[in-house]
């Protein structure tokens, strides 16, 4: 469940529910706040999982385990994925360096199973992990003028400049951490974590820590306007960012050109022989590639090269930016100069091959496939 139920439902939130957590999907207009965060700067709530893991071998039990090196410095952050033997994504995931302690961002409704799962592999090693996801609110900053935005209302600290870099500081009295995202929005982005609890404001009232973080967000300083997760999607998708739900679950990183989650030199981990035998052989069987279809297909809608069936689509949506059908799909490798069609309704309509990100905004999605 949302952290800021009731200010979600004054502000017009229609509901949905992502990995079993109850979230906005929209107040009423996407497309339009669609159009704020592209031209200006939009909040949302991230439903992320939260898993903290402590102890003294803490960063090298995570190190052991994911795709990507975990970071050793305080205030450092790295994008990782867990796969399972066949190289298939089992889980990707945001892995900070808070100093005492790891804070893992996981996709909703995981992080319990990723705990378990993780305390029985525990042997001799110095680790606790713990389920976190109630203690924690999130908030992603994003937007052309994000920074000017969380330079207008956080205090004791400059804005991080690297990505998956962070700062502490303070909004409306209430200490929080402040994120330089890897943009998958395609625009400049933040994400804004405080603790949930309560801090008494100026005037003496007491409120919800996560209620005056996200109303200082969307009112003080630069305005933003508030959007949810068809929006999210939505941009997600004219950034060319392959998301987990619907790219990454199950599917060799390889196939998505995902060189910013796995540091092929890095030391073994589980699925690391299937991905590095890929990565030498020169080229997966497949690639993620965008399209333009004449209408908007079904997500695992058939994409074909004459009458020979060679990919499929994730997703697909009407682009509030470029008011024409946008798909995300992983055909064949070596059909780049083939004339597609995708089936949509039953028929078969022509999908021109695009380059990605189809929008080019303030910031460049770092999942943007790589080959």
């Amino acid at each position: 469940m949302t952290v800021i139920e009731g200010q979600q439902t004054d502000l017009g939130a229609e509901w949905t529910t992502v990995g079993e957590r109850r979230i906005p999907d929209h107040y009423g207009r996407p497309e339009r706040a669609h159009r704020a965060v592209r031209n200006v700067v939009g909040v949302t709530e991230m439903p992320y999982g939260v898993v903290v893991v402590r102890g003294d071998d803490r960063v090298e039990y995570v190190d052991n385990v994911v795709s990507n090196r975990v970071p050793t410095d305080d205030g450092e952050g790295a994008y990782a994925l867990l796969l399972d033997p066949q190289g298939g994504v089992e889980l990707d995931l945001y892995v900070y360096n808070a100093g005492e302690q790891l804070l893992l961002f996981v996709p909703p409704g995981e992080a319990g199973a990723l705990a378990d799962e993780w305390r029985e592999k525990v042997f001799i090693q110095d680790v606790e992990i713990e389920v976190a996801t109630d203690g924690f609110g999130v908030f992603g900053v994003h937007g052309p003028k994000a920074t000017e935005k969380i330079a207008s209302v956080l205090n004791g600290a400059s804005t991080p400049e690297g990505h998956l870099s962070f700062v502490r500081g303070r909004m409306a009295e209430v200490g929080v951490t402040v994120i330089r995202t890897d943009a998958l929005t395609g625009e400049e982005g933040f994400e804004v974590v405080c603790a949930t609890g309560t801090t008494v404001n100026e005037t003496g009232e007491e409120r919800a820590n996560a209620e005056l973080v996200y109303d200082t967000l969307l009112t003080h300083g630069l305005n933003a306007a508030p959007f949810g997760r068809s929006t999210w999607n939505t941009l997600t998708l004219e950034a060319g960012t392959p998301l987990f739900e619907t790219e990454l679950d199950g599917t060799i990183p390889n196939v998505l050109g995902l060189r910013n989650a796995v540091d092929f030199e890095k030391g073994c981990f589980v699925g690391q022989e299937v991905v590095s035998r890929v990565e030498n052989r020169g080229q997966p069987s497949q690639r993620l590639v965008g399209l333009c279809p004449d209408a908007v297909p079904d997500s695992g809608a058939a994409v074909f090269a004459g009458d020979e069936a060679v990919g499929e689509v994730t997703r697909a949506a009407e682009s509030p930016t470029e008011g024409e059908p946008l798909a995300l799909a992983v055909v064949d490798y070596g059909i780049e100069d083939t004339e597609l069609t995708v089936r949509v309704a039953g028929e078969e309509v022509p999908a021109e091959r695009a380059a990605l990100p189809f929008v080019e905004g303030s910031d460049r999605s770092a999942r943007i496939p790589e080959y």
